[in-house]
């Protein structure tokens, strides 16, 4: 495991004044926020930065990484690029080790050679949208899904203070995955089928839901215990309110979307951009992130405005 962190040094003032490229890498990409989202944060940091989407499949990717230039700063990777990145870095830091996932790349130059930094900042995002929509105190979480998000999920409740997570997905065979995330945070874990009986039983605290929007997965909890026990983050956030997010109302129940997440993930992800440390705050953060919570009509909270 490699913990990297890259600092700009003494004449970081000059680079920052810069004009630097970064994008957000996927396929499908033209529904992204990512690019209002950044542009937001850095016209209010007053960086002549530009951000832009790129339609990459994975097949594509190391053509794209191969053609990186000296202007290039970072980029976001969605899916499916979260896992197929990893062979083309220089290293990555702690938190994308320990959820096996990395959604932000640092392109940095050292000694006239390219380094390429892996960095986590679902993890952060997660976390974040729990703790300011007043849901990080749980005990038990049901985690839907078995994909990149839902490890990084399970990383995000192990800092929160939770102790054990129930994974449900269609095929119980792939949550080795998360399992293995789960345990390496410290949490004990239980697979269950999405169509096990047994579902509909489970009591959770906090359910975080990692599926793709308009998945059909509601039939199986209309009649489940978790719309009533918990509150949920759906990371779906479009069409709003998702299938899941409504049976969660109907209940009374709280409902965060995925937008919330994708801003506070955002947040951290110039953080690395900027200081190449996800743990340094930026100038006036409060302020920064106010503006991108305006710019997708969401509140402090992540509710959405109107």
């Amino acid at each position: 495991m490699s913990e990297i962190f890259v600092s700009e040094g003494a004449d970081g003032a000059d680079e920052f004044a810069r004009e630097r490229l970064l994008g957000v890498l996927g396929s499908p990409i033209a529904h992204s926020q990512s690019p209002l989202l950044h542009r937001t944060a850095y016209r209010a940091l007053g960086l002549p930065w530009h951000y832009d989407a790129h339609e990459v499949t994975t097949d594509a990717l190391p053509a794209f990484i191969d053609g990186l230039t000296a202007e290039w700063r970072g980029l976001s990777l969605t899916m499916p690029l979260k896992e197929t990145i990893r062979p083309l870095l220089t290293g990555v830091d702690a938190v994308a080790e320990a959820s096996g996932a990395v959604n932000t790349v640092l392109v940095a130059e050292h000694d006239g050679r390219r380094e390429l930094t892996g960095f986590n900042t679902d993890v952060h995002g997660i976390r974040e949208a729990l703790e300011r929509a007043g849901l990080a105190e749980a005990r038990r979480v049901m985690i839907v899904g078995g994909g990149a998000t839902a490890r990084s999920a399970a990383v995000a409740v192990a800092q929160l203070g939770v102790e054990h997570v129930d994974i449900v997905l269609r095929s119980p065979g792939k949550a080795g995955g998360v399992v293995e995330a789960a345990r390496r945070a410290g949490l004990t874990s239980e697979v269950v089928a999405l169509h096990d009986p047994g579902m509909r039983l489970l009591e959770p605290d906090l359910t975080i839901s990692t599926l793709p929007g308009g998945v059909g997965v509601g039939v199986d909890f209309t009649e489940a215990a978790a719309p009533r026990s918990s509150g949920i983050l759906d990371v779906a956030y479009h069409p709003w309110p998702s299938e899941l997010a409504t049976i969660w109302e109907e209940a009374g129940s709280p409902a965060v979307p995925g937008l919330a997440m994708l801003v506070h993930q955002a947040v951290a992800q110039i953080r690395v951009f900027v200081h190449g440390d996800p743990l340094v705050a930026l100038d006036s953060e409060e302020r920064i992130l106010a503006a991108m919570l305006d710019a997708v009509g969401l509140d402090a909270a992540g509710r959405l405005l109107g």
